[in-house]
């Protein structure tokens, strides 16, 4: 619950509790539940009775967490079912059903802060676009390409703001992160929040000056760790349009050939090349550039890419590619580990209804899928065909290789010696896929790695599990900034 509220997705739970007449007793798992979910929800609460609860659902409690989880800013909420509520009878005559709440209300911003953002967004030297995850939920993907063809603008996504704009688009300045977080004077949010994720939009991250324009449903968000040049308050497809509809009051784009178009692109181009670089090594082990592309070059474009790791999760990022919104999960705001292969069942179960053929692709650092493994049982009992690839680096961010392991294990034993953030070398996650009647593959070359790939994609009928090794040492390339830059606040 608290990690889809902190990451804004709708969520309603239904949980069980102690029978009425036992509580203060010690009954089977007795314990304030609706008090202590308030802490993680946007709302939690208990219905009174059977006979009440579908009134409870539309007048006062059920359906109000329905409409407080899709209301404004989307959230967890939580409802509390007593045990003896499960056996009791009631007469059916006595329950009154309740129609379902009305769909989210679109609200706009003001004009007046409407007209004043499109002022400082055209008399901007080096301005921005932040598409944040807010974007994809509103649906506002063909408004906000608009901004960006339009205007010739530059625009970074979050992690699971890709694809509100392709990541492939020409003006997409994700290889060049830092370099356009540093220097841009003009920042416009359209539902991304200045968090650790975004370096709470402070120096040395930030210019001290930049100017942000925050477009966010939450008014709550509004002016958190910075002071904004202007706020938009409102639904965030029907903001973009607003600013659309005012910036072409004026015949205006940015100019494609500025210097800050041309300091962006110098320095994508230098990321790139030494992505590529590391990409193209032939030695083995492999490392993550390498393993990331030879997978992005297989994938299909409209596959849901899900992900969570350490290093899997952010360096997989910047080079597995999304085309298209809400095509991309990841461990978010909360950088939960083990949620991955739960959101991969989601997503399995989505496409099954809608898309039939649409493929679920699970990238998983090995420490990562160590926290959820066992639901590839349900995968196979449900034979939901995802690809589950298992990036294996003996370890979290780093681990041992076997001799090194062997080497420290030999004379103390493993608990005093090797360090908790190591891994088993080389353990065969691939078995647990084959155990459920899935189909497993152990890799340890490019050529290993296209192969099982390619055969899992053919394969349509059932789950796969690519154990994929690299070096346990492998890193990252040479970052401008650590992961995670104090501010002198």
């Amino acid at each position: 619950m608290a990690n889809a509220n902190v990451n804004c997705w709708p969520l309603l739970l239904i949980g069980g509790s102690s029978e009425r007449n036992q509580e203060t007793m010690g009954a089977f798992q007795e314990f304030p539940q609706v008090e202590a979910c308030r802490l993680y929800t946007k709302f939690s609460a208990r219905p009174s009775s059977i006979e009440a609860i579908p009134f409870v659902i539309e007048k006062v409690r059920y359906l109000r967490a329905v409409r407080t989880s899709i209301y404004g800013r989307p959230g967890a909420c939580y409802v509390d079912i007593p045990a003896d509520f499960v056996n009791l009878q009631v007469n059916v005559n006595s329950i009154k059903y309740m129609e379902c709440c009305m769909s989210p209300p679109v609200s706009m911003a003001e004009t007046s802060a409407v007209r004043m953002a499109a002022s400082v967004i055209r008399n901007a030297k080096q301005p921005l676009l932040i598409i944040g995850k807010g974007a994809a939920y509103a649906h506002a993907e063909e408004n906000i390409k608009k901004l960006v063809e339009q205007y010739k603008l530059p625009f970074l996504p979050t992690p699971m703001g890709k694809g509100v704009v392709p990541d492939n688009h020409p003006n997409c300045v994700g290889a060049a992160r830092s370099r356009a977080l540093q220097f841009a004077d003009v920042i416009v949010l359209f539902g991304a929040r200045l968090n650790w994720i975004l370096h709470f939009g402070l120096p040395p991250r930030y210019q001290p000056d930049v100017k942000f324009i925050q477009v966010d449903i939450c008014a709550e968000e509004l002016g958190n760790n910075v002071k904004p040049a202007v706020t938009l308050l409102g639904d965030i497809s029907a903001v973009s349009k607003q600013l659309l509809e005012e910036l072409d009051k004026t015949a205006w784009e940015y100019p494609p050939e500025s210097k800050w178009w041309k300091t962006l692109r110098e320095k994508m181009k230098s990321n790139e090349a030494a992505s590529k670089e590391l990409a193209s090594k032939k030695s083995l082990p492999m490392n993550y550039y390498t393993v990331f592309y030879h997978v992005q070059e297989q994938l299909p474009r409209d596959c849901f890419v899900v992900s969570e790791g350490a290093n899997t999760m952010d360096i997989g990022r910047t080079v597995l590619q999304n085309y298209l919104p809400r095509h991309r999960l990841d461990a978010g705001t909360f950088r939960t580990m083990g949620v991955g292969l739960g959101f991969a069942i989601a997503a399995a179960m989505v496409a099954k209804d809608r898309s039939p053929g649409q493929r679920v692709i699970c990238v998983e650092g090995d420490s990562a899928f160590g926290f959820s493994g066992m639901e590839v049982e349900t995968i196979c009992r449900y034979n939901l065909p995802i690809i589950l690839l298992v990036v294996n680096n003996n370890g979290i961010y780093q681990g041992f290789d076997m001799n090194t392991w062997k080497e420290t294990s030999k004379f103390r034993d493993p608990t005093a010696v090797v360090p908790p953030m190591c891994l088993l070398p080389n353990s065969h996650y691939e078995q647990i896929m084959t155990a459920f009647g899935g189909k497993g593959y152990f890799v340890e070359t490019p050529e290993e790695l296209q192969k099982s790939l390619r055969q899992s994609l053919a394969d349509t009928t059932k789950p796969s599990l690519i154990n994929i090794m690299i070096e346990p040492q492998a890193t990252r390339k040479a970052q401008d900034f650590h992961w995670l830059t104090r501010s002198n606040m």
